[in-house]
């Protein structure tokens, strides 16, 4: 079968994947979905497949793709949970964006809100009654003809974290018209929905919630990264 995702990890419960951009991680039934196809995958390779389960510890926005890990087993996806609410799971992520970073390497600290019912996030003064702490540290890897291109480790994880605190210092991620970005990024769609932004998560870094291994992923880059860049 075509599975639509690229596995990275396999072992025991716990399976780690490269998402496609444009692919929600989840959505509700009847649309296509990250979980859809590893639900299918899934059910494709057991021997009681009406039985499947699949957990969700922690989410990749739509535009974005990279590494995202599941757990097979309940108890596998609250160990796995846990770990990125403790801050231990180590994520690196790659953008491309405009404009170029000064000082080139650095530390962004915000306070960021949810925006009630849409899909955003913003910036917020400390004091906001909804405001939470997001911190991340970047360096740039190399210059762009449009910016540069950043790699990025979060050190906490909030909804649109990256895409909102680059934009907001004027460095919104290509493709991310959502943030003010004015530059397009990979194939074009007349569907929104299937667009991709130049945000990947290159790295993962977890403990098995089994055998208490340290386990590290890399995903590939989209084919339509530029060549200076896909690894």
């Amino acid at each position: 079968m075509q599975l639509g995702f690229e596995i990275l990890f396999d072992q025991g419960p716990c399976l780690a994947v490269c998402k496609p951009p444009g692919l929600p991680t989840q959505a509700p039934p009847g649309i296509d979905s990250l979980e859809v196809r590893i639900k299918a995958f899934l059910q494709d390779r057991a021997e009681t497949p009406d039985n499947v389960y699949l957990g969700i510890p922690h989410r990749l926005d739509r535009p974005a793709s990279g590494a995202i890990v599941f757990g097979l087993r309940r108890r596998a996806t609250q160990r796995l949970a846990r770990q990125f609410e403790l801050r231990s799971v180590k994520k690196l992520y790659w953008a491309l964006v405009q404009r170029r970073p000064d000082p080139p390497a650095g530390t962004w600290r915000d306070h960021l809100r949810k925006v009630y019912g849409r899909p955003q996030a913003e910036v917020v003064p400390p004091d906001h009654p909804d405001a939470r702490l997001a911190v991340l540290h970047y360096r740039t890897i190399a210059e762009t003809d449009t910016g540069a291109w950043l790699e990025i480790e979060l050190e906490t994880g909030r909804t649109h974290q990256v895409r909102i605190q680059a934009a907001s210092r004027g460095h919104p991620v290509l493709g991310d018209f959502q943030y003010g970005a004015s530059t397009p990024f990979g194939p074009q769609y007349d569907d929104a929905r299937r667009l991709a932004i130049a945000l990947h998560a290159r790295t993962l870094e977890f403990q098995h919630p089994t055998d208490k291994q340290r386990v590290s992923v890399t995903a590939p880059t989209p084919d339509f990264w530029p060549l200076a860049v896909s690894q």
